[in-house]
């Protein structure tokens, strides 16, 4: 038995140059940070000759063609892996809420699957699979800055190439800095689910008509990266997320809606320095930085919605347990 454990990632800017419409014309760039909210995937043998997945539900299937789940009927082609598997997956946190879901669970897929079969992949291996995995195996209009986030873990600076090369940059940051961004955060959930899929065909197809929007998406990545390495500036930090969240919403492609608007303007005035939607929008969760005093302020003001605590996860897609 085999467990991978892959975490989940928020997005600070960036979100969007990542997609193949972006960057196959100029280089896109994200500033991302794993958080530690895992995706959970266990694999092992399994004596009869087919396939059990569990997740929301439970299916058994006798090839792996016939899995009905589409990551993991991929993973498992891409790794040569057939009957007599059981796959069992177990999130922390639910999909379609702007964390990533999806692409951390082929992360943590393939991981755990290449693990059985006795071997290494480094991170930059999982990332490339996973995306193959999702943006050409099964088409999803996705980008690529979730699979490296969840496979490398930390704070990254992460380019897309032309070429379709990735780098990605640890950002070096004093250990103060990171826990001054643990203490401001502060992540609510909306109690609305979306499927990313429809909202980022829309922004795919209007990308040529929003580039200088992006650019400046783009170029902000670089600047927040700037900002807070060294000792940080968490308040110019903050002050460049708001920048970069008024910037997001004026692409339309239903990134925001009237509720997220209303609840990010009574947040800002109940003392929220700066904050977005995670993911591609439309709902999930929302991310603010703010003075610790001024949390609870905030809570009321949003009706006390749930909330996530943030925490920064220095590792990527690891495994965790291995059982003869």
């Amino acid at each position: 038995m085999i467990i991978s454990q892959t975490p989940y990632r928020v997005s600070f800017a960036g979100g969007g140059t990542d997609l193949p419409a972006f960057y196959r014309a100029e280089c896109g760039a994200v500033l991302s940070v794993a958080v530690q909210k895992h995706m959970y995937v266990t694999v092992t043998r399994r004596f009869e000759p087919s396939v059990r997945v569990s997740y929301t539900k439970t299916e058994i299937a006798d090839t792996a063609e016939q899995v009905q789940h589409t990551i993991v009927r991929e993973a498992l082609k891409m790794t040569g892996l057939g009957p007599h598997m059981e796959i069992v997956t177990i999130g922390d946190v639910p999909a379609g809420t702007g964390m990533g879901s999806s692409s951390t669970l082929t992360v943590g897929l393939l991981n755990a699957m290449y693990a059985l079969k006795g071997r290494v992949t480094s991170p930059h291996q999982l990332a490339r699979e996973a995306c193959r995995i999702e943006i050409e195996h099964l088409a999803k209009p996705i980008g690529k800055q979730d699979q490296y986030a969840a496979a490398f873990g930390g704070l990254n600076y992460i380019r897309f190439n032309p070429d379709e090369s990735v780098d990605v940059q640890p950002v070096p940051c004093a250990a103060e800095s990171l826990a001054e961004l643990e203490r401001r955060a502060i992540v609510l959930y909306t109690e609305q689910r979306r499927d990313a899929d429809g909202i980022l065909k829309k922004q795919s197809e209007g990308t040529a008509d929003k580039m200088r929007v992006l650019r400046e998406m783009r170029d902000l990545a670089s600047e927040m990266r700037a900002v807070i390495s060294g000792r940080g500036n968490i308040d110019e930090f903050a002050r460049l997320l708001h920048c970069g969240w008024e910037l997001k919403r004026s692409l339309g492609f239903g990134i925001s809606d009237a509720k997220v608007d209303e609840w990010y303007d009574a947040a800002r005035k109940a003392g929220a320095q700066g904050g977005k939607l995670l993911g591609a929008g439309g709902g999930g969760f929302v991310f603010l930085l703010a003075p610790p005093e001024k949390h609870e302020a905030i809570r009321e003001a949003l009706g006390r919605p749930r909330e996530l605590e943030f925490r920064i996860d220095r590792l990527g897609s690891r495994i965790i347990f291995i059982s003869e």
